[in-house]
C-alpha cells in the first residue's frame, strides 16, 4: 500500500509585516536603498559610472561610424550603427537612473571619459575597420558586464537584473556585427 504524501510545510515569510513597516519608516531619506540592501553601494556606483562611461564612448563611436560609413554596403551598415547607438543611449539612461536611485551621481563629465570607459574610442579607416572596432568594444562590454553581474550577485538584485538585460543586448550587438563582417566577406 502506497504511503500518503504529505504536503511540504509552507516556509514562513522571513520578516513579519510589523517589522517590515517599521524598517520602511526608518531612514526614509534613503529612498529605494533599504536596510535590506547588501552590496557595497560605493563600489556599485563606481562600477556603474564606469559602465556609463563605456556606454557614452560607444554611443560616440557608433554615431561617428554612422556618419562616416561609405561604400557599396554603407547604407545597411550605417543603419545598424545608428540602431546600436540608440540602444547604447538607452543603456546609459538606465545606468544613470540606477546610480541616482542608489543615491549616487552619474558622471557625465567629458574630462576623463575615455579613461573611465572600459571600451576604447577607435575610429576605423574603412567600413570593415569600423565594424571590427565596434565588435571589439561589444566583446569588452560583454566581459565587463559579466564580471559586474558575478560581483554583485544577489547583493543588489535590481542592479544585477538591469545589467543582465544590458548584457543580453550587448551580446545581440556582437552577433549583429559578426554577421556584418561575414556578409562583407572579411
Amino acid at each position: 500500500m502506497a504511503k500518503a504524501k504529505t504536503a511540504p510545510s509552507a516556509q514562513p515569510f522571513l520578516t513579519d509585516i510589523k517589522t517590515l513597516r517599521a524598517r520602511a519608516r526608518k531612514h526614509i531619506e534613503d529612498g529605494a536603498v533599504t536596510q535590506g540592501y547588501q552590496a557595497d553601494r560605493t563600489t556599485v556606483i563606481k562600477l556603474l559610472n564606469e559602465a556609463l562611461a563605456t556606454e557614452l564612448v560607444c554611443i560616440l563611436r557608433y554615431k561617428r561610424h554612422y556618419f562616416m560609413a561609405s561604400g557599396i554596403n554603407a547604407d545597411s551598415v550605417a543603419q545598424e550603427f545608428l540602431q546600436h547607438a540608440t540602444e547604447e543611449q538607452g543603456h546609459a539612461d538606465l545606468i544613470a537612473t540606477r546610480i541616482v536611485q542608489l543615491k549616487g551621481e552619474p558622471d557625465f563629465n567629458p574630462e576623463g571619459l575615455a579613461m573611465r570607459s572600459h571600451a576604447e574610442y577607435i575610429e576605423g579607416d574603412s567600413l570593415t575597420d569600423m565594424i571590427r572596432e565596434d565588435l571589439v568594444a561589444e566583446r569588452i562590454a560583454i566581459d565587463s558586464y559579466g564580471e559586474m553581474i558575478r560581483y554583485i550577485g544577489d547583493k543588489d538584485v535590481t542592479t544585477r537584473r538591469m545589467l543582465e538585460d544590458i548584457l543580453a543586448m550587448e551580446e545581440e550587438h556582437a552577433d549583429d556585427l559578426s554577421s556584418l563582417l561575414e556578409g562583407l566577406g572579411k
